[in-house]
C-alpha cells in the first residue's frame, strides 16, 4: 500500500519539478490504509515539506505503527534537492525519533548532522554515532558514496557494536533508486527477521539487483538496478 506525498516529474537524467501533495490528503491516504489492511511496516522516502512530515508522524503514532524505516530522501541521483530546508527540522524531530531504522547516504547524514566532513570510513563509524543520538533505534549508515575502493561498506548500529556490511563495489551507470530500494527490502523483511538480518539480506538483494543492472537498458541517464533479477 502507499501513501503519495509528492507527484515528480523525473526521469533517468534528472528531476524537473514536484508538486507536493496537502498534508490533509497525505493524511487521509494513510488513515484510509491502516483502518482496512494490516500494516507488518512502514517505509518513509520522500517527505518534501515540514508540514507532510509532521503530519505522517502524527498518524503514524495515532495508528499505532511498527517496524518503521525512514529513508531521509533529500537529494536525488541527478543531484536535484527533494526537500525544503524547513523540512529538515521536521524531519529530525519529529520522524527520526519515531524510526526503527533510518537509512541515510553519506549526503543525506552530512545534512542531519548539520556538518559537511570529508567521509571516510574511519568517519562514518564516528558519525554513526552521532546520527544514533539523533532518536532511532537504528541507523544504517550507507557508505556507497565514498567510492575510493572495490569495496561498499555500510556500518549498522542499535544496541552494541557496530557492525559492517561489506559487498563488491559495482560498477554501473544503472544505479537509480539504490538507497530506494534497500529501505525497502529492510522494511519488508523487517517484520519476520531482526534487524541485523533484515539489513544483511537487504543488502545482498541490492548488490545483485545492481550486478545484474547492465541486463537493462532504459533511458540515457542513470537507469533502475534490476529489481526481477531473481526472476528473469
Amino acid at each position: 500500500m502507499s501513501a503519495i506525498t509528492a507527484v515528480v516529474a523525473q526521469n533517468t537524467q534528472g528531476v524537473r519539478s514536484f508538486v507536493s501533495l496537502e498534508p490533509e490528503f497525505v493524511a487521509d491516504q494513510i488513515d484510509s490504509v491502516f483502518d482496512d489492511v494490516r500494516v507488518d511496516a512502514v517505509k518513509i522516502g520522500m517527505v518534501a515539506t515540514a508540514r507532510i512530515a509532521e503530519t505522517i508522524a502524527d498518524r503514524l503514532r495515532h495508528h499505532g505503527a511498527t517496524n518503521i524505516v525512514l529513508d531521509p530522501v533529500m537529494v536525488a541521483k541527478s543531484g536535484d534537492h527533494l526537500l525544503e530546508p524547513d523540512a529538515v527540522a521536521a524531519v529530525l524531530s519529529e520522524l527520526v525519533p519515531l524510526s526503527t531504522v533510518i537509512t541515510p547516504n553519506l549526503p543525506e547524514a552530512g545534512v542531519l548532522l548539520g556538518v559537511e566532513p570529508e567521509w571516510t570510513l574511519e568517519v562514518m563509524r564516528e558519525r554513526i554515532v552521532d546520527l544514533h543520538r539523533l532518536g532511532p533505534q537504528w541507523v544504517l549508515l550507507k557508505g556507497g558514496h565514498l567510492g575510493s575502493d572495490a569495496t561498499s561498506t555500510d556500518l549498522l548500529l542499535g544496541t552494541g557494536q557496530i557492525l559492517e556490511l561489506k559487498a563488491e563495489r559495482i560498477t554501473t551507470s544503472n544505479d537509480h533508486g539504490t538507497g530506494c530500494t534497500l529501505s525497502a527490502a529492510v522494511a519488508a523483511l523487517l517484520p519476520a527477521l531482526s534487524v541485523e538480518d533484515s539489513a544483511r539480506e537487504a543488502k545482498r538483494f541490492v548488490h545483485r539487483a545492481l550486478a545484474s543492472s547492465d541486463k537493462l537498458d532504459v533511458g540515457k541517464g542513470h537507469g533502475p538496478l534490476h529489481h526481477f533479477h531473481g526472476f528473469w
